[in-house]
């Protein structure tokens, strides 16, 4: 008799919902959120191909407790009521990528860096432009928050949902109300 071995594959579970940017497209692993990204279609699919590649996963529809809770904190966040978030993440790329997008998370709610000070922060012997080529590919917009940082001539530059996108967080942060 035959003996056929099946290969266990991960299960990545994805939602979409509104916010007062537009629709987000959420994906969550065993670990954390893996995804969290400005709804378009056809950039959705190359991102759903890069988590079934990188997880060797099956990637479904559905809702779980995370995708509640990231609701539930977007939601403060967007009314002014939240300024970190307590969400488990799962950050998945090359390990430089990685090293960029922790130093992310450092740059308080309502402060900017330029990408040069981001480079310098990971000590880093890579040009900024290596630092804003992994901002990029950040796939967890918003929580991980490439939107703070800027060019160092105070411009906006760089944002995977649009420079009206980054401004529209970058005002919300700010104090100015």
């Amino acid at each position: 008799m035959r003996e056929y071995k099946t290969q266990t594959k991960e299960i990545i579970i994805t939602t979409t919902f509104s916010t007062p940017l537009g629709e987000m497209f959420a994906a969550d692993s065993k670990k954390g959120i893996v995804m969290l990204t400005f709804f378009t279609p056809f950039h959705i699919e190359t991102k759903i191909s890069i988590l079934k590649e990188q997880f060797n996963a099956d990637v479904i529809c559905g809702n779980c407790e995370i995708f509640e809770l990231l609701k539930k904190q977007l939601k403060e966040y967007f009314n002014k009521q939240r300024t970190t978030f307590e969400i488990p993440l799962q950050l998945i790329g090359s390990p430089f990528q990685v090293k960029a997008w922790k130093e992310l998370l450092n740059i308080p709610y309502g402060k900017t860096i330029s990408y040069k000070e981001q480079a310098l922060n990971i000590q880093q012997d890579k040009a900024h432009r290596a630092v804003a080529n992994a901002n990029a590919q950040n796939m967890i917009a918003i929580l991980v928050p490439c939107h703070r940082v800027i060019a160092s001539n105070g411009k906006l530059s760089g944002y995977n949902g649009g420079v009206e996108k980054k401004e529209f967080l970058l005002k919300l942060e700010s104090n100015n109300d």
